[in-house]
C-alpha cells in the first residue's frame, strides 16, 4: 500500500518569497494511512552524534534545527507517525517528482541516509514547545482583505462548490458541483487534516495542516487571506459559523488554540486534567453551533469540554460552591474557558445529535459512551466493537419492520469488518453490517436511497466500495477499482444527484456516480484525491456527511 509516500512530497515549495514566506511554506497535504502491518526496513544503529550532523548539514535549512519544521515540514516522530520509514528513506535518496524537494543518493550514503532516517524518527530531548509568542509571530498576511471582492469572481453555484484534497502534489482543488469540472488550484500547506471548515455563508473556509498551520482561504475570492501556525501537531480545525472564533487541536503541545477570524491569537488552553495532575493530547474540536460552543476530545484524560464562544453564557463554577444563586464560591468566565464533563473512560472520537444536546463517543479500545452535554455526565453505554470511527458517522430516518419510524446512526469501524446501526434513541445495535474489510468513510444525502462505505483499511479489499441500502440495511452492490488500488471518500453534490469517489493514487482521479442508478458518470483525473467536501452539506450539516 503506497499511501504514506507522499508526505514528505515538496517539502521545499514555498508559497512565496521572504523570510515569512519561506517560514510559512510548510507546504502541502493528504489524509495518508500506512498500510496495516507494514514492515520498518531495518537499518544499523547509527551514532547519534553523526546522524544529527547529517541532519544540520543537509536537512536543518528547510525542517529547522530543532526539527520543528520551516519551509519543510517537522520532523519529529509524531508527525511522521503515519510515514514507514521504508519510504522516509526513499524520499531522503531520491526526492520528489515535481517538488523542490531534492535527492541525496549522489552525496550521500546508503547508510548516512538510514541515519538520517533514524534521526527524524527519535524523539527531540526536551519536548518541543511552541509559545503564544511563537504563534503571534509566524502569522502571515498574505492579501489586504480590503481587496478582495464581497461577490464570487466565478459563474458557478458558490453553494455546490467542492474542495478535493490533492495528496499527490500537495494542492487543493475546486470543483464546479453543477458542471463538475475543476474552476481553480492552489497549492496547500504539508499534510491537511481534519478537513477543511467553512462559515455559515460558504466564502472562508479554514484548514489545518498536521505541522500546525492554519490557513484562511476566501473561495469566493479563490485566494489564501491569512496563515498561521498554531501548534507542531495539530489534529483538525473548527470554526464559528460566523467565522469569528477559530479553534486549534494540538497534539503537541498538549492544548487547544483560540484564534479570531483574522487568525490572530486569543489566547491558548493548556489540555489538562481537573486536577491540575495530567495533561492530554487533543483528538479533536468540534463546532457545535446550535449550542453556540466547541467542543474538545481528550486524548488522555477523560473529559469532555465545552468551550462557549458566546459572551451570553454563565460563568463556570470551580472548586466548592456553597450557594450558586448568591455566588458564593469560586467562578470563570464562561467565555472561552473549558467546562468540563468528566467521565470513567476518555473519549477519543465523537458524534453528535442534530442538536447537539448529546454525544456518541469511543475510546480507541472501543469503549462506547452516550454523554448529555447539558447534564454534562454519561447517560448511556454504546455496545461498540473493534475501533469505531464514529467522526464518520451519517443518520438517517428507517422504518423498522413494525413499521416504526426510529432516527438511525451509522458508524464505520477502523478495526471491524462492519458498519454498525445503532437506534439513537433507544442507543441499541439495530444491525451489523458485514463489509468486505474495515473502513474509514461512510457517506450518504437525505435524497439517496443509498450510503457508501469504504474498506481502506482492508490489503485485499481497499478497492471496493460497497453500498448499503438504507431501508434494508443491507449491501446491495459493490463498485470496484482495479485490485490493488484504494476507492474511498465519497462525497455527494448539493442536490444529492451525484455522489464523488476518490481514486486514491498518485495518478488518481475523482469518480462521479450517479447517486441513484450507481452507474459511473465521468472522471477527473487528479493527484491522489483525498478527502472532498461540498459547501452546502458542510454548512447545512447534511445528515449523510460528517460535522
Amino acid at each position: 500500500m503506497k499511501m504514506a509516500a507522499p508526505l514528505l512530497a515538496g517539502l521545499f515549495l514555498l508559497l512565496g518569497g521572504g523570510t515569512a514566506a519561506a517560514l510559512a511554506a510548510a507546504a502541502p497535504s493528504a489524509k495518508a494511512q500506512p498500510a496495516a502491518g507494514a514492515a520498518v526496513e531495518a537499518h544499523p544503529p547509527a551514532a547519534p552524534s553523526r546522524a544529527a550532523d547529517l541532519y544540520q548539514q543537509h536537512c536543518a535549512a528547510c525542517h529547522a534545527p530543532t526539527r520543528y519544521g520551516a519551509m519543510g515540514p517537522a520532523l519529529l516522530p509524531d508527525n511522521l507517525a503515519r510515514l514507514r520509514k521504508a519510504e522516509a528513506v526513499k524520499v531522503i535518496a531520491e526526492g520528489r517528482t515535481a517538488t523542490q524537494m531534492p535527492g541525496f543518493a549522489a552525496q550521500l550514503s546508503k547508510d548516512e541516509i538510514a541515519a538520517i532516517a533514524d534521526w527524524i524518527y527519535t524523539p527531540v530531548t526536551p519536548e518541543p514547545r511552541w509559545s503564544d509568542a511563537d504563534i503571534v509571530a509566524s502569522r502571515i498576511q498574505h492579501v489586504d482583505p480590503a481587496t478582495l471582492s464581497d461577490k464570487p469572481v466565478f459563474d458557478a453555484d458558490p453553494l455546490n462548490l467542492f474542495l478535493v484534497v490533492e495528496a499527490g502534489d500537495h494542492h487543493v482543488s475546486v470543483l464546479d458541483g453543477d458542471k463538475l469540472e475543476p474552476i481553480h488550484r492552489f497549492q496547500s500547506r504539508f499534510a491537511l487534516h481534519g478537513g477543511p471548515k467553512f462559515a455559515a455563508d460558504g466564502r472562508y473556509v479554514f484548514f489545518a495542516s498536521r505541522d500546525g498551520w492554519i490557513t484562511k482561504f476566501d473561495l469566493w475570492n479563490l485566494k489564501v487571506v491569512a496563515e498561521v501556525r498554531a501548534g507542531i501537531n495539530t489534529r483538525n480545525v473548527a470554526a464559528s459559523p460566523d467565522g469569528r472564533h477559530v479553534a486549534v487541536a494540538n497534539y503537541l503541545p498538549h492544548n487547544i488554540v483560540l484564534l479570531d477570524g483574522e487568525l490572530g491569537l486569543i489566547k491558548t488552553i493548556e489540555a489538562g486534567d481537573r486536577d491540575g495532575k495530567q495533561t492530554s493530547r487533543v483528538s479533536a474540536v468540534y463546532d457545535a453551533s446550535p449550542r453556540q460552543s466547541f467542543i474538545a476530545a481528550l486524548k488522555d484524560v477523560p473529559e469532555v469540554w465545552e468551550i462557549s464562544y458566546t459572551k451570553a453564557v454563565e460563568d463556570i463554577p470551580t472548586g466548592f460552591i456553597h450557594d450558586y444563586k448568591q455566588r458564593e464560591g469560586s467562578f470563570i468566565p464562561g467565555y472561552l474557558n473549558p467546562r468540563r464533563t468528566i467521565l470513567a473512560e476518555p473519549l477519543d472520537d465523537f458524534f453528535f445529535t442534530q442538536d447537539y444536546s448529546e454525544l456518541m463517543g469511543a475510546s480507541r479500545a472501543g469503549v462506547g459512551q452516550v454523554v448529555n452535554l447539558d447534564v454534562r455526565k454519561k447517560i448511556a453505554d454504546l455496545p461498540l466493537d473493534g475501533m469505531p470511527h464514529l467522526g464518520s458517522g451519517v443518520t438517517w430516518e428507517w422504518t423498522d419492520a413494525a413499521g416504526k419510524v426510529r432516527t438511525v446512526m451509522a458508524s464505520t469501524n477502523l478495526k471491524a469488518a462492519e458498519v454498525t446501526v445503532i437506534d439513537m434513541q433507544s442507543w441499541e445495535v439495530i444491525r451489523r453490517i458485514r463489509t468486505r474489510g474495515p473502513g474509514f468513510f461512510l457517506r450518504s444525502h437525505r435524497s439517496s436511497p443509498y450510503a457508501f462505505v469504504d474498506s481502506m483499511m482492508s490489503a485485499e479489499a481497499r478497492h471496493i466500495l460497497q453500498v448499503i441500502d438504507k431501508r434494508s440495511l443491507e449491501v446491495v452492490k459493490e463498485i470496484a477499482a482495479p485490485p490493488g488500488r484504494t476507492l474511498a471518500h465519497v462525497e455527494f453534490t448539493r442536490d444529492g444527484r451525484y455522489a464523488l469517489a476518490s481514486l486514491w493514487e498518485d495518478e488518481g482521479a475523482v469518480i462521479v456516480y450517479d447517486a441513484h442508478s450507481l452507474d459511473e458518470i465521468k472522471r477527473l483525473p487528479m493527484r491522489k484525491p483525498v478527502g472532498k467536501y461540498n459547501v452546502w452539506n458542510k454548512i447545512t450539516r447534511e445528515e449523510g456527511t460528517s460535522h
